[in-house]
């Protein structure tokens, strides 16, 4: 039987799978704070950032910038799409999107491109 935490944690992890998939779908028109995920989860904000961060050493925000640097390199290499317009796929104005990507990964989305084209 899995643990109230394991359980907090699975689901917030499928969550936030489905919604960074249903933001770059265009399903949803913007990514969700995580005070809004916790409260689709029926815990706490507070909650929800003690639980992951006892089950995994990481607060939730570490998981969701994760899964959006994924899918945002994913697009990168394997679409013909601009980086403003994967930018404003991910919700973001270009510019931020650009400095959030590097911050993240070291590398602007225009580098990360060109190493990385498939």
């Amino acid at each position: 039987m899995m643990k109230r935490s394991e359980e907090i944690t699975s689901q917030y992890f499928d969550f936030i799978d489905k919604h960074v998939r249903d933001v770059i779908a265009g399903n949803v028109p913007e990514f969700m704070e995580l005070n809004e995920i916790a409260g689709k989860l029926a815990i706490s904000h507070t909650h929800l950032a003690d639980t992951l961060k006892k089950e995994t050493g990481k607060h939730p925000c570490y998981f969701y910038d994760e899964k959006i640097i994924m899918e945002a390199k994913f697009m990168l290499a394997n679409s013909e799409k601009s980086v403003a317009e994967i930018a404003r796929i991910f919700t973001y104005d270009p510019s931020n999107f650009s400095k959030f990507f590097k911050k993240k990964t070291g590398k602007t989305p225009g580098n990360f491109r060109k190493f990385n084209k498939k």
